[in-house]
Order: C-alpha cells, then structure tokens, then sequence
C-alpha cells in the first residue's frame, strides 16, 4: 500500500516556476515507478512525466519536454516536479502516481493556475 501527499500548487504567471512536491508513505516506495499527471477542467487526465525507481529512466510528455524535469529522492520517499516556463496551457490539477506490483496509486491532487 502507498499514499501520496502532493503539495506546491499554486497560481503563477506565465513564464514562472512552481516546484511540486509528492510525499509517500509505504514499505514500497523504493521500488516503485513514479509519476505526475494533470487533469485540465473538461480534459482526460493526461501523462507528464515518469521515473524509475532507481531515476535512471525518465519519461516526459512532449508538451513538457525542456521545461518540466522530475526527481525522487527514495531516502525521504519524494517525489518532486519542477515547472519552468509555465504556460497557461499548464493549469490543471496535478497527480502525483505510484505503480507497485502492477496497482495504480494516486494522490488528492494539487492545482496549478498560470496566468497570462
């Protein structure tokens, strides 16, 4: 079992950065695959990035690529998303992800707003 903990939405300007944080609770956390996702109102949630647990392979959406870079740290079992060059396109709610053994887990959810 995981539980994930987001924190550091919040409403910035175009061009800012926000830098999200997943806190996770769970024997497991060290082994798991590690993600974001972000669900815009009206839209499907959708991919943004993805880390391996041991951070060797990362995976970014296209969308995001060059300005989103995510990290984890196993020792304090977090996971981060740093967020340059926000865009209004960027504003949704962001999950945070954990896959173990094959099951889904997500957290509650952090709002991101960028403004132009």
């Amino acid at each position: 079992q995981v539980q994930l903990v987001e924190s550091g939405g919040g409403l910035v300007q175009a061009g800012g950065s926000l830098r999200l944080s997943c806190a996770a609770s769970g024997r497991t956390f060290s082994r798991s695959l590690m993600g974001w996702f972000r669900q815009a109102p009206g839209k499907e949630r959708e991919f943004v990035a993805r880390i391996t647990w041991s951070g060797d392979s990362i995976y970014y959406a296209d969308s995001v690529k060059g300005r989103f870079t995510i990290s984890r740290d196993n020792a304090k079992t977090m996971v981060y998303l740093q967020m340059n060059n926000l865009k209004p396109e960027d504003t949704a709610v962001y999950y945070c992800n954990a896959v173990v053994a094959g099951d889904n887990y997500w957290g509650q959810g952090t709002q991101v707003t960028v403004s132009s």
